[in-house]
């Protein structure tokens, strides 16, 4: 008895010590906490702020630009983030958010002292920093705006600790209504996705007031974790986790059982929107303005010695963009560039663009970042090459989708050097208003904006060397030899037509309806250099033109950009109107930075009645011309004046056209001359650029918001109409002078210029084959 006795006694004493034992390091670690807990509030982890700092909590929300009919084309942010009054907020969102986040969210002071217990052991003393569970809302709302910074092992406790004192905080500052508001513009739904509008726009594509019951407990479900229960990623975790939400409300007698078992059944329904800098509607356009938003901000911030950020500062930014219109080009461009790079990758099925000239690939080889990259670690071109070779993972682009796939940097230097790609700008020509920008085919793999880039324009320039010689006393009913004329000047450059057919005689009119190239270089020399190029800059254009005859073909280099401006001139009766796209600057609380100040530029350009001409002559190239194909193909039989372009071995396409309302220019090319069509048949700008303006401007017409517009006429009058009643093509010389008095009444210098005019100022003429910009 007195041994077993003994025994007992013997193991009460061991348990008594590890009952003290285990006391004691409760104790050591509770004095550690407390000793960690005084050093977070005096702050040697970092300063906490004060109430009166808290007060004034500026988080950094994204700048937003908008249409001309009041939606979002896009952002610029650090942190993709806007804000929305607590108002704004379903009041389904808010009851889910505190029955899944915070059941007593409404009684206690920013700290929940039931469920500090679990956090104190598990996130604390365990380190265990996927416990969760412990953080009331106004805790989440901290650490969402002060995120936690690496003490090492004492990351976890030191960020709960902070986030826990200034919770307390922020509760003696603010309404439980405030601290609602404020997390939910400041949470995070992943994807670099902030604050509850942001992630309504992301997933829904909708405003947070106007979201559905089972869409507001989406939101709410990927709190958990917005990678795991991302509808995107995984979509039976994303439905398992809202159904979860609903029966948490149930739980706590905020959605009755019926009606939670009715909303279970429901399918995630998402109608997802990327507004990233790559992706939305009119990306070229959004860069584009970001870059001259920079210099108004910078101009603005001296000025008013204000500090602005486009990027921080939640500004609004208004623009002349139309988003119906901007989307139906974008769509126009993507489905004609769908069916001409198919026609390409066939035409060149076998063979390469660049032929035997390697050195394109090697240039484009070295302006990639890759080459860059290996070349800032010392490596030789040989080296890099051979590691360009090697196959690896990338994200490759192709219209029929972007996928993931193992491909060698070089063959995707080389896949990408293939693509065609499109430029499209829309203007009204009576306010110079800008209504589309399509710069490309996809900003995120091609980022070089074809709208203000340069390149030839072939025979869309032909117009204002017709412009100039009305304007200088030249009738549209002249008549110019269609002669191959060497112009020994000039180098013994030859001008061909495109079709390689001489002979007999053109009216200015037929020459251009025709395109005929022989008839242009005439006129241009007619006319003179300087009073051409003096136009041309008084239209719009901004680049250098060369003196050369073959200017009138279009071999100076101009920007889509420029020669909308000079098309608007026309459609506008003479007068040029700057381009404006940028309307107006505010900053979040709507106080105005800045209003566009445009006004005309020139009060007339040219005179109304040439630019009336001119609308004549450009509708014949619609109606019988190079650009027929709007009447016989898209059934166009509105008013509609244009010209299309193609430039030598048919690098880049043309068309631009205007109605009474708005001028329309499109581009197609490659990004490097060398992407081209062999043949003139597939490579012409009728077969390439008006097939995106007819789509385009077919979109249109078939919306109802816009149909009327259809409608619109030029209201030309019939004199200056029978000043045109002549024919395009002559066996003959010139009408008689009989014909030509009878036709319309003239000077008597007309009548001289008329009866002596040369038919070319060279002295040779004869055939052969050199330059052929074909339209």
């Amino acid at each position: 008895m007195k041994k077993k006795s003994s025994q007992k006694k013997r193991k009460t004493g061991r348990h008594n010590q590890i009952s003290v034992l285990i006391l004691k390091i409760i104790a050591v670690l509770v004095l550690l906490l407390l000793f960690l807990f005084i050093c977070v509030y005096i702050g040697i982890f970092g300063r906490i702020p004060n109430q009166q700092q808290l007060g004034k909590i500026q988080n950094h929300t994204a700048s937003e630009i908008y249409s001309d009919d009041g939606k979002l084309l896009g952002r610029y942010y650090i942190q993709n983030r806007t804000n929305v009054s607590y108002e704004e907020i379903p009041d389904f969102f808010i009851k889910a958010l505190i029955a899944t986040e915070d059941v007593r969210f409404m009684k206690h002071k920013g700290i929940d002292r039931r469920s500090m217990a679990r956090v104190v052991f598990k996130s604390i003393l365990l380190f265990n920093e996927s416990s969760g569970g412990g953080s009331t809302i106004t805790q989440q709302l901290a650490k969402n705006l002060y995120p936690r910074k690496n003490y090492w092992i004492f990351t976890t406790p030191v960020g709960k600790f902070k986030e826990m004192i200034i919770a307390s905080r922020l509760e003696k500052v603010y309404s439980k209504k405030d601290i609602l508001e404020l997390y939910m513009n400041t949470v995070s739904f992943g994807e670099n996705t902030y604050g509850i509008e942001t992630a309504a726009l992301r997933f829904f594509n909708k405003r947070p007031g106007i979201l559905k019951m089972e869409e507001s407990a989406m939101l709410v479900g990927m709190l958990k974790g917005t990678n795991l229960y991302n509808p995107k990623r995984d979509y039976d975790k994303a439905l398992a986790r809202r159904n979860v939400v609903f029966q948490q409300m149930v739980k706590y007698n905020m959605l009755t059982a019926n009606v939670a078992d009715s909303l279970q059944n429901l399918p995630i329904k998402l109608n997802y929107v990327r507004f990233s800098h790559n992706q939305g509607p009119a990306p070229y356009f959004r860069e584009y303005l970001r870059l001259e938003l920079l210099e108004i901000l910078k101009k603005y911030n001296k000025e008013q010695g204000t500090n602005y950020n486009i990027y921080t500062d939640g500004l609004k930014i208004y623009t002349t963009l139309n988003y119906d219109l901007q989307y139906y080009a974008e769509q126009a461009v993507k489905e004609q560039l769908i069916r001409l790079q198919e026609l390409f990758d066939r035409h060149w099925k076998n063979r390469e663009p660049w032929n035997k000239n390697y050195s394109l690939i090697n240039n484009e080889i070295k302006r990639s970042d890759r080459y860059k990259s290996f070349q800032k670690q010392g490596l030789e071109d040989e080296e890099i090459l051979k590691k360009m070779e090697i196959p690896v993972s990338m994200e490759i682009f192709n219209w029929s989708g972007t996928r993931e796939q193992k491909m060698s940097p070089l063959d995707s230097i080389k896949h990408y050097f293939k693509f065609l790609q499109a430029g499209v700008l829309s203007m009204e020509a009576k306010t110079g208003f800008i209504r589309v920008w399509v710069g490309g085919i996809n900003y995120k793999y091609f980022q070089y904006d074809h709208v203000i880039s340069k390149r030839q324009p072939g025979s869309v320039f032909k117009p204002i060397i017709y412009a100039a010689a009305i304007e200088n006393g030249i009738s549209p009913c002249d008549y110019y030899a269609n002669d191959s004329v060497v112009y020994e000047d000039y180098n013994n450059w030859i001008p061909r037509n495109a079709d390689r057919e001489y002979g007999g005689y053109y009216t200015l009119k037929g020459g251009l309806t025709q395109s005929v190239n022989t008839v242009s270089v005439h006129l241009l020399m007619d006319t003179g250099f300087d009073k051409v190029i003096k136009l041309a800059k008084k239209m719009g254009i901004t680049s250098d033109l060369p003196e050369v005859p073959s200017l009138a073909l279009g071999t100076g280099e101009c920007s889509l950009y420029d020669l909308v401006k000079v098309y608007s001139v026309f459609a506008n009766r003479g007068t040029l109107m700057k381009p404006v796209y940028l309307r107006k600057v505010e900053d979040k609380s709507g106080n105005v930075l800045y209003t566009d100040q445009s006004e005309i530029e020139e009060p007339e350009v040219i005179s109304s009645e040439t630019a009336e001409l001119m609308i004549a002559l450009l509708q014949n190239v619609v109606n019988s011309g190079t650009a027929s194909g709007l009447r016989s193909v898209y059934g166009f039989n509105n008013d509609i004046a244009g010209k299309t372009g193609t430039t030598q071995k048919h690098t880049d396409g043309w068309f631009i056209g205007f109605t009474p309302d708005l001028v329309t220019g499109v581009w197609v090319g490659g990004d490097n001359p060398a992407v081209r069509f062999r043949s003139l048949s597939l490579g012409q700008g009728s077969a390439t650029a008006l097939p995106v303006w007819g789509r385009f401007m077919g979109k249109i017409y078939r919306d109802p918001l816009y149909r009327n517009s259809k409608n619109a006429t030029f209201n030309l009058s019939g004199e200056l109409i029978n000043r045109l009643d002549c024919p395009d093509f002559s066996e003959e010389p010139y009408e008689t002078l009989d014909e030509y008095l009878r036709r319309e009444d003239r000077s008597i210098i007309e009548i001289i210029k008329h009866v002596f005019r040369k038919k070319s100022k060279k002295n040779k003429s004869m055939d052969g084959d050199d330059s052929d910009n074909s339209e």
